[in-house]
This record gives C-alpha cells, structure tokens and sequence, in this order.
C-alpha cells in the first residue's frame, strides 16, 4: 500500500541525507517537512519529496552553498544543466589558475633574486583611488584610475606626468577581494575630487626588482613578489616594513615590484 508520509529516519534512508541534514535542510527552506503534527511537533515527509532530496544531496556533494543549491533545485532540469555546465567551467578553470600558481611559487628562480636592490625615496605627493577588488577587475582599476587621476591633474593645471605606483594593501587572487590603491605623484597643488584623494608618502628606502617582460603576469609575476620577499629576509640588516606596490615605469622595465624598507 503506498504511504501518504515518511517518517524522518525512513525518508533520510530513502534519500541518503543524515537526520543532521535534514533538519538544516528544514531550517533553511530547502527541504521543509510535508506535516508537522501541531500536538507533538513529530515531522514527515512525502515520498513526492525524494527526487528533489536526492537531487539536493547531490548538488551538496559538490560543495555548493545551500543559497546555491536551493537556486538550481527550483530551476527546470534544462536549466539547471546550463547552470551547472557554467559553474564546472568555472571550476576547471580556477583550478587550472591553481596548479599555474602552486608551480610558480614552488620555484625560487636565482636570477630574480640577483637583481633586487636598494634605493632611497624621496617624500611624494601623490593623488590616489583606492577600491576593495579581485584580480579579474584590476587591469580595468588600473587604466580607469590612472586616467581619472592623470585628467584631474592636468584640470588644476599640473602636468600629469607623474609616476604610476600601485599599491597592494592585501592579497588579490581570483576569489578574493583585496584593497589596491592607484596613485600617481605629482608636484605643486591640487584639491581631492570624488573618490580622487591625496597622501604624502614619506622618504623611505624600498628594495626593488625590475620585473624581466615574460614574469609581467600572473603566475610568474608572483616569482617576482617571492623573490624580493626572499632577498630582504636574507639580507642582513635589511627589515621589511610594509605592503608592496608596483612602479610604473620601471627601471629598464615596464615596471619594478617594491617593498618599503629599513635597513
């Protein structure tokens, strides 16, 4: 005879989701019980709620958030599979981003680490935007930016010319937001605008490496960042003192990385 509703245990072993599960899946509205007996607060499930159970059991085993999952369950299978086929593109290709990574920095390259020097910095004044972004927005930060600040400067009647520093408060990676800041130096006088603000970067010693053309982008450009973080931890005397920032132009390159220094 077929049963109207199920009780927890033999609907959780019809779908192979734990008690556990069952009650998250309840509290989050993924999976809410058929009836709830108002007297005794006993749950049951109907057996018309097994394909969507299993299918939510499925979409968890591939790690997705519950927000997610709960999405693709009310989605036509069609598409669902369109979703799903975007999301393992997506997967395969943060994955593959990671192996590029992961060889990059299992490689301490002598070259890099020959040519790292010191230098003193002057006092600048520079005009800046700064923004909270991953490294997918960042190219379009950094021409946006330097736009922006070059225009405003060359308005209130300075050249413009300055040099273009980029500053990395945080790790940027794909996944995870960071705030970066662009700046660029000038002389003489200027009002903020905007979002455009203005700081005094004070005189300062940076140990700094020229960046050779095939480490300009990502993953190599992270053998760069470990090379100058490797030189200054052996480098007696030498202490490093704060986030690195990139230099634009650079010295025979198109840029150098840097670090701020004491020595």
């Amino acid at each position: 005879m077929e049963r109207k509703h199920l009780l927890p245990g033999e609907f959780g072993a019809a779908a192979r989701l734990s008690p556990k599960a069952l009650r998250l899946y309840a509290e989050q509205g993924l999976l809410v019980p058929a009836r709830v007996d108002p007297a005794t607060g006993y749950r049951s499930y109907s057996p018309d709620q097994l394909p969507r159970a299993r299918l939510i059991a499925r979409l968890r085993a591939l790690g997705l958030p519950l927000g997610r999952i709960g999405f693709l369950a009310d989605l036509t299978p069609d598409a669902r599979e369109l979703e799903l086929r975007g999301w393992l593109r997506t997967q395969r290709r943060l994955l593959d981003e990671s192996a590029a990574v992961i060889e990059a920095v299992s490689v301490t390259d002598a070259a890099l680490l020959d040519a790292v020097g010191l230098r003193d910095v002057p006092a600048t004044k520079v005009l800046c935007r700064s923004r909270r972004i991953g490294s997918g927005a960042l190219p379009e930060l950094v021409r946006a930016a330097e736009r922006d600040i070059r225009a405003h400067l060359r308005a209130s009647g300075l050249p413009g010319d300055g040099t273009k520093l980029v500053y990395f408060q945080d790790l940027v990676t794909y996944d995870s937001d960071g705030l970066v800041e662009v700046a660029v130096t000038y002389d003489g006088s200027v009002e903020p605008a905007g979002d455009l603000h203005i700081r005094l970067v004070p005189a300062h010693v940076e140990a700094f490496l020229p960046v050779p053309e095939r480490y300009e982008d990502l993953p190599l450009i992270l053998r760069v960042y470990d090379a100058v973080e490797a030189w200054t931890d052996a480098r007696a005397g030498v202490t490093c003192t704060g986030h690195p920032y990139e230099i634009y132009p650079g010295t025979g390159a198109r840029f150098d990385v840097a670090y701020p220094v004491v020595r």
